[in-house]
């Protein structure tokens, strides 16, 4: 089973003013095909979330990050992710978006990105427990064969 974290990023959720019902969201949906090893709420603090990620990287396959995708003046989680990033994963990020288009129009202001460091793979979602909902849906299927490729469990593909 990949081992995988979650990072909630929410000033409001890590002031314990919000309760955080994204990352809830997640270790439910994703709980049966991966063991969930770190959880955590940051606050929206570019910083702190890269050191963060590297850190992860050390223990995790898979990190999923919720929060900090918008347009708003702290959110800041792409760049924090590409940050740190060694490859970016185009596919996934454009894949995801124009998925939630199709849903709601305001998911055009997502800023989401999907990279790769060292063998762990790092997706940015959106803040919302339903567009949480439709992209780990949409993505579910293909995480298994691609960190199958990322981790060389398997080469051939």
């Amino acid at each position: 089973m990949y081992k995988a974290g979650i990072i909630t990023l929410s000033d409001s959720g890590y002031q314990g003013v919000r309760k955080d019902e994204s990352g809830k969201v997640i270790k439910e949906l994703i709980q049966e095909q991966f063991e969930i090893i770190r959880q955590t709420i940051l606050p929206d603090e570019k910083e702190e979330l890269s050191l963060l990620l590297i850190e992860w990287c050390q223990y995790c396959d898979l990190i999923l990050t919720t929060g900090g995708t918008g347009l708003g003046v702290r959110d800041i989680t792409p760049e924090a992710t590409i940050n740190i990033a060694e490859k970016t994963i185009p596919g996934i990020s454009e894949g995801m978006r124009m998925l939630s288009i199709q849903k709601t129009p305001f998911a055009m202001l997502s800023r989401g990105v999907a990279v790769q460091r060292g063998k762990t793979l790092i997706i940015n979602l959106p803040g919302s427990p339903k567009g949480v909902t439709e992209n780990l849906t949409y993505l579910l299927p293909i995480l298994p064969h691609s960190l199958d490729i990322l981790t060389d469990r398997k080469t051939e593909h």
